[in-house]
């Protein structure tokens, strides 16, 4: 059986208000832009999560609600408040208690970049897989009954994009 990630850093982000607590902050404009056009790079590639998985941090919130208006209705989001800004262990213990066969996670750096890069057999030939900028999308693909069965190293990557790569 195939099981498909799709590893989502949320859409770029407002610094506008420097008071403004780190998990309530929105989508700047280009975050905004970019999210839709990450969702239907998913879209015509065929990647279509079952699960949606947000930090429930305001970003990751909003980067899902502009995705799923490109997106057909077959995803349903869930908050897993124990991502916001966690490390790979963590993210990899909240995947490791799914049951659907396709999950998108969107949640933060460093913990999704480094956790990227752990998960994966071979990195993509691509410049910013490491540096994994805002809304950096991988789709990677395991060979595993379920979550709980995945182990680092083993992942297949099926696509890897950035907002740059788009026509945003």
């Amino acid at each position: 059986m195939a099981l498909t990630l799709i590893l989502m850093r949320h859409a770029k982000s407002s610094w506008a208000d420097p008071g403004q607590d780190d998990f309530d902050r929105p989508l700047n404009a280009r975050g905004r832009r970019s999210a839709p056009a990450i969702a239907h790079w998913l879209v015509q590639n065929g990647h279509l999560p079952d699960v949606v998985l947000v930090s429930g941090a305001r970003r990751t919130v909003e980067t899902w609600e502009r995705m799923a208006t490109r997106m057909p209705e077959t995803a349903e989001m869930k908050s897993a408040p124990a991502m916001y800004l966690a490390d790979p262990s963590l993210v990899l213990n909240v995947l490791k208690s799914q049951t659907a066969p396709t999950i998108m996670m969107i949640g933060h750096n460093p913990g999704f970049a480094l956790l990227s890069g752990q998960l994966v057999e071979a990195a993509p030939d691509h410049p910013k897989f490491k540096d994994y900028p805002t809304a950096a999308t991988t789709v990677m693909e395991f060979t595993a009954m379920s979550w709980n069965e995945i182990e680092l190293g083993t992942g297949r990557i099926v696509g890897f994009t950035v907002p740059k790569d788009l026509a945003t």
